[in-house]
């Protein structure tokens, strides 16, 4: 049966190569869109992870607390101690931001003063990602200051020059001078006008003594795939080892509204795959029905000479199935061949302020998933069988007489 499908399929090869052109064109632009959308959900992951951690460590009120000192963790490094213990060769930052009032010697703006600090490996990524001039404040300085380039232009300030901050009503100094030794230049241009930052031992000088407002924990991917799983189980690990009075979120638990659309993301491709899938049963309709209604005669011959009708639809059935899944391989093989020359990445120059300002990354690695190859598989073959079930039944109803007496 398969053979004489084959056969039939390639009586009129015009028309049977439009349609298993069109399924292996589908096919293509399904795991390549897969590709690409994961290569973005994967990015944009990184992107978060690597701004704000794994897991963020906060007060356990910090989310309702409308003033500054009801937000800060006191004993940070007792916090710090039992963190390091709890998730061994995480990497810390620790973090205190303050809000405040940064003045150059003519203008002023209201900023958030953000004191940190990390280990040397986040320090030098953190550089190498946002610095765009001059250097970070020194670990342990008491009078340098970096400012985003958007807050630097606002107060008329160059690298060098004095900076003033006030954070009134705090428990450190509340006010002082600082030199401006370093310039950022960060993708969202609403956080690059009103991010300074200090050491965090200036931080606490100026607001709060020996306190931080969140630890930034980064989990080490050289001891393993950062999976949520593992995320998870270093979240429980944390939480236990931290008590009651702070809280520990994974960055889905941090950042609920970008980790919502991220999840939408799959069923979306899903969705929109299987409507471009109808879009090719369409031709492949055609391309079956046309066949039928010029072998009309052949089929009634083949029911009169005691074929069961049964056989007659699983023949166009058949055909349906072969044309699909031709056109599905070709598919596979094009679609494997165009993710594989990617593996190197895909870097669009021209986009990458516009990608970087969304959180989008701007290097992608487009890759599919087993699923993904059987999803779009799936569709493949539903999509022949759904095509053909039409010309299946009407062949299968054909009276012998009147087929025979039939002319194309």
């Amino acid at each position: 049966m398969w053979a004489l499908a084959w056969r039939n399929v390639w009586r009129h090869k015009g028309r049977s190569l439009v349609a298993g052109g069109a399924v292996a064109a589908v096919v293509v632009f399904t795991l390549v869109f897969f590709g690409f959308v994961s290569a973005t959900k994967t990015g944009m992951v990184e992107v978060l992870t690597s701004e704000s951690g794994h897991l963020q460590v906060t007060h356990a009120r910090a989310k309702e607390a409308q003033d500054f000192d009801a937000r800060l963790i006191r004993e940070a490094a007792e916090v710090e101690a039992a963190l390091l213990k709890a998730l061994p060769g995480a990497h810390l930052r620790r973090v205190l931001e303050v809000p405040a009032l940064v003045s150059g010697e003519s203008r002023s703006r209201g900023a958030v003063v953000i004191g940190v600090a990390q280990d040397e490996a986040l320090a030098e990524r953190f550089g190498r990602e946002y610095l765009a001039a001059g250097r970070l404040p020194a670990p342990g300085s008491w009078d340098e200051i970096a400012l985003g380039e958007a807050l630097a232009k606002a107060l008329n300030v160059e690298l060098g020059d004095p900076v003033y901050v006030f954070a009134p009503g705090t428990e450190g100094w509340g006010a002082a001078a600082y030199t401006l030794v370093g310039l950022l230049d960060f993708p969202q241009s609403a956080y690059e006008i009103q991010a300074a930052f200090l050491s965090l031992e200036g931080a606490q000088e100026l607001a709060a003594p020996g306190a931080v407002t969140r630890f930034e924990v980064h989990l080490d991917p050289e001891r393993g795939v950062v999976t949520d799983a593992r995320i998870e189980e270093a979240r429980d690990r944390a939480a236990a080892a931290l008590g009651p009075d702070v809280r520990v979120e994974t960055w889905r638990e941090a950042s609920p509204d970008t980790a919502a659309i991220l999840d939408l993301m799959d069923p979306a491709m899903v969705v929109f795959s299987f409507f471009i899938f109808i879009l090719a049963g369409l031709l492949v309709v055609n391309t079956i029905y046309l066949g039928l209604v010029e072998r009309i005669r052949e089929f009634g011959v083949i029911i009169a000479v005691g074929a069961h009708r049964g056989r007659v639809m699983r023949m166009v059935l058949a055909e349906s199935l072969v044309l699909v899944l031709a056109g599905t391989a070709v598919g596979l093989l094009v679609s494997g061949l165009l993710i594989a020359s990617w593996a190197d990445g895909l870097h669009f120059p021209q986009l990458d302020e516009v990608l970087a300002e969304y959180g989008f990354p701007a290097v992608l690695y487009p890759s599919v998933t087993a699923g993904q190859v059987a999803i779009t598989v799936g569709y493949a073959i539903v999509t022949a069988l759904a095509a053909a079930l039409w010309p299946a039944w009407v062949a299968g109803r054909l009276e012998p007489v009147e087929a025979m007496r039939h002319v194309a």
